[in-house]
C-alpha cells in the first residue's frame, strides 16, 4: 500500500511538472509571437526604409546617426534592373538605392494575379503604376514601385535569343549564369488553364510549329514560358532579388524621388558627385558619392525615367534644355531619341461559358517576327473594376500630352457610349494578342517642364513605317485563323463567326484615344491603326553608341552609367523583363570584376 501511495504521489508530481513546463512553453511561445508581431516589417528587409529617415550628407561625409555616409554606388530607380544590380554590387561595396515609389510586398494590387487590371487602372498618386498617354493617343503606364515593371506586368518570363545577346556584345557564358540567378528566386512554371491549352492547340493547327513544350528559351514555334506568378496566383517581383544582397552594405530608400544628378564641371569632363532627392514629405536631401576610384551613380529608371533624368540634370539636346532654362552640363542631341514601342493589337473572342483568369502562358513565336498570346477573364464584370470616366477629363494630368483634338468633348462622349453598350459576352471570352517584334518606326521623348513627377511627352509613331503596318496586317490574318480554328471553336462553343464581326467588336471596345473608322472594318490596315495598344515593352532613349558606351557609361562624363531598357534598340524575346533582370545581375558582376578582378568573388 505504501508503495502504491509513493507511486501515486510521484505520478502527480510528474504530471504537475509536465503541466508547468507546458504552460511555460506556451507562455514563451505566445511571448515570442507577440514579439514577432511587434517586429513585423512591412518592407520585408531591414535595409529598406522611408526616404525621410535619410540624414543629408551635404555638410559632412558622415551623418550624426552614423547610418548615412558617402556611397560607392548610388542607384536611381529600384526597378527591374536596379534591384538585381544593387544586390550584386552590395556584395563588395556600399550601395544606396533611391526608389520613388513604395514597396510591393503589402500591395494587393501588385501581389495577386486577380488584381492585375486593377493595379493598372489605379490612377491615384500612391499607385504602383503611373499612367501616361503617348502623343499617338495610346494609353500606357510606367512603374512607380520597388521592383519596377515586374510589379505591374503580365508576369511572362522568357529569355532573349542568342542573336540578341551577340548584338548586345555580352559574354554568353556570363549571360547563361545570370539568368538562372534570377530564375532560382522568383520564376515558376505555370499551370496551363483550359483557354491557354486551346490557344496552344490552335497555334499548332494553323502552322505555328513545332511545339517546344515548357521552356525559358526564345525559339520559333509554340511554347509555354515561365511566369513570376506562383501556383497560388501570387506575384514574385524583382524586389525579391534583394534577398541576395549584403544587408550590411545596402540601403534602399522608398518614396525617394531624385530631382537631379549633381556634377562637378570644373575639370575637363563633367564628373558626378552625387544626387539631390526629395523624401515623402517634400524635404530635399543630397546623397554623395565616395571619392574612391570606380564609384558611380547608375541610372536605372527605365525607358521613360532615364532619358528624362539625364535632361533634367543638364545632359541632352541643347535647344531643349535652353527652352526650360536647365543649365547645360553636356550637349547630346541623342538623349530621348530612338524611342520605340512594340505595337500590339487584340481581337476580342466571345465565349458562351465563364473563363478562368489567366495572363500570358502560351506564346506562338512566328518566323515573320510576330508573337501571338492570350489574356482571359479580366473584363469589366460586376466582380471586377468599372471604368472611371474622370480620367477622360482634359484637366487630368494624364492627358496633358494629348493633342486637344483627341480629347475634345465629342471624343469623350463617344468613349463613354462605346463602353456603356459594349457587349458583356466579349468579356466572358479572351483577348488574343499579337505583338509586332522589331518595329522600324521610331519616336522621341521631350520634357514638358522641369517637374520630375510629371510625365514627359512621348511619341512612338506606331506604324509610321509601311513595313510595320504590312506586318501587322499579316499578323491579324494569322490571329483570325487561330480564333476560327477547329480547336478554338470546340473550346469557346461559339459558332464560326464572321471575322469582320469580331474585328468590328474589337474596334468598338474602349482601347485608345485614336480617331476610329468604325465603318471600315474590312481593311485590316485600318484595323491595325485604329486598335493599336501598348504591351508595355517600350525602349530606347539612351541608346548604346549614342548616349552610352557598350559598358553603359554615359558618353562625355565621368562616374555615370545607365543600366536599363532605355539602352536597348529592340525589345528582347517575347517579354523583356527576364533580360532586364538578367542585365542587372550581369552588369553588376561585370562592374565588380572590372574593379576587383578575381577578388570580386562572383
Amino acid at each position: 500500500m505504501f508503495w502504491f501511495l509513493q507511486s501515486s504521489m510521484a505520478l502527480k508530481l510528474f504530471l504537475f511538472a509536465l503541466l508547468l513546463c507546458l504552460t511555460t512553453s506556451l507562455s514563451s511561445t505566445d511571448s515570442k509571437g507577440k514579439e514577432q508581431k511587434l517586429k513585423f516589417n512591412p518592407y520585408r528587409y531591414t535595409f529598406i526604409d522611408k526616404a525621410s529617415t535619410f540624414a543629408s550628407s551635404s555638410s559632412s561625409s558622415f551623418s550624426s546617426n552614423g547610418r548615412d555616409s558617402t556611397y560607392d554606388y548610388i542607384v536611381i530607380g529600384g526597378g527591374t534592373a536596379g534591384c538585381p544590380l544593387a544586390a550584386t554590387l552590395s556584395r563588395n561595396f556600399s550601395v544606396l538605392v533611391l526608389e520613388r515609389g513604395g514597396v510591393p510586398f503589402t500591395n494587393a494590387n501588385v501581389s495577386f494575379l486577380r488584381n492585375f487590371h486593377i493595379g493598372l487602372a489605379d490612377t491615384s498618386a500612391s499607385s504602383a503604376s503611373q499612367a501616361f498617354v503617348s502623343t499617338d493617343g495610346v494609353y500606357n503606364a510606367r512603374a512607380r514601385v520597388l521592383g519596377g515593371g515586374s510589379c505591374i506586368n503580365a508576369g511572362f518570363y522568357s529569355r532573349a535569343d542568342a542573336e540578341f545577346v551577340k548584338r548586345a556584345g555580352w559574354d554568353p557564358k556570363l549571360v547563361k549564369e545570370s539568368y538562372p540567378w534570377v530564375e532560382r528566386e522568383i520564376v515558376h512554371q505555370p499551370k496551363l488553364t483550359l483557354w491557354q491549352k486551346a490557344l496552344r492547340d490552335s497555334l499548332l493547327e494553323v502552322g505555328v510549329r513545332p511545339f517546344n513544350g515548357f521552356t525559358y528559351d526564345h525559339v520559333s514555334g509554340t511554347k509555354v514560358g515561365g511566369t513570376i506568378f506562383d501556383r497560388f496566383g501570387r506575384r514574385h517581383t524583382a524586389a525579391e532579388l534583394l534577398a541576395y544582397a549584403n544587408p550590411q552594405k545596402l540601403r534602399v530608400l522608398i518614396y525617394a524621388t531624385v530631382q537631379k544628378i549633381v556634377f562637378d564641371t570644373s575639370g575637363e569632363r563633367p564628373r558626378v558627385t552625387g544626387v539631390i532627392f526629395k523624401d515623402e514629405n517634400g524635404n530635399q536631401h543630397q546623397a554623395l558619392l565616395s571619392n574612391r576610384k570606380g564609384s558611380e551613380v547608375i541610372l536605372s529608371s527605365g525607358a521613360i525615367g532615364s532619358p528624362q533624368m539625364l535632361m533634367l540634370s543638364g545632359i541632352g539636346p541643347k535647344r531643349e534644355l535652353q527652352r526650360l532654362k536647365i543649365p547645360l552640363v553636356l550637349e547630346n542631341e541623342h538623349v530621348g531619341k530612338g524611342m520605340a514601342d512594340n505595337p500590339m493589337n487584340t481581337i476580342l473572342v466571345p465565349s458562351k461559358q465563364p473563363i478562368e483568369q489567366s495572363l500570358i502562358q502560351t506564346v506562338g513565336i512566328t518566323k515573320m517576327g510576330v508573337y501571338v498570346e492570350a489574356s482571359t477573364g479580366f473584363g469589366q464584370s460586376p466582380q471586377s473594376i468599372h471604368t472611371h470616366y474622370g480620367v477622360m477629363s482634359d484637366k487630368n494630368e494624364l492627358f496633358s500630352t494629348i493633342p486637344a483634338k483627341h480629347r475634345r468633348p465629342e471624343a469623350t462622349q463617344a468613349y463613354i457610349r462605346r463602353n456603356k453598350y459594349q457587349l458583356h459576352e466579349a468579356f466572358n471570352g479572351s483577348f488574343i494578342l499579337e505583338k509586332l517584334a522589331y518595329p522600324i518606326s521610331r519616336g522621341h521623348l521631350s520634357l514638358l517642364n522641369t517637374n520630375v513627377d510629371d510625365n514627359p511627352s512621348v511619341t512612338f509613331n506606331y506604324f509610321k513605317h509601311p513595313v510595320d503596318l504590312q506586318r501587322c496586317v499579316e499578323a491579324i490574318r494569322l490571329v483570325s485563323k487561330v480564333v476560327t480554328s477547329k480547336r478554338f471553336l470546340n473550346y469557346t462553343q461559339c459558332d464560326k463567326q464572321n471575322v469582320h464581326k469580331m474585328l468590328s467588336l474589337s474596334v468598338k471596345a474602349n482601347i485608345n484615344l485614336r480617331p476610329k473608322q468604325l465603318n471600315d472594318t474590312k481593311s485590316m490596315a485600318q484595323f491595325c491603326k485604329d486598335t493599336v495598344v501598348t504591351i508595355w515593352h517600350y525602349h530606347g532613349g539612351c541608346l548604346v553608341g549614342k548616349v552610352v558606351s557598350p559598358d553603359r557609361k554615359v558618353l562625355g562624363v565621368n562616374r555615370l552609367r545607365v543600366i536599363d531598357g532605355s539602352t536597348f534598340d529592340e525589345s528582347p524575346g517575347t517579354n523583356p523583363q527576364a533580360t532586364v533582370m538578367m542585365m542587372g545581375r550581369y552588369m553588376g558582376v561585370q562592374i565588380l570584376r572590372e574593379r576587383l578582378g578575381n577578388k570580386a568573388g562572383v
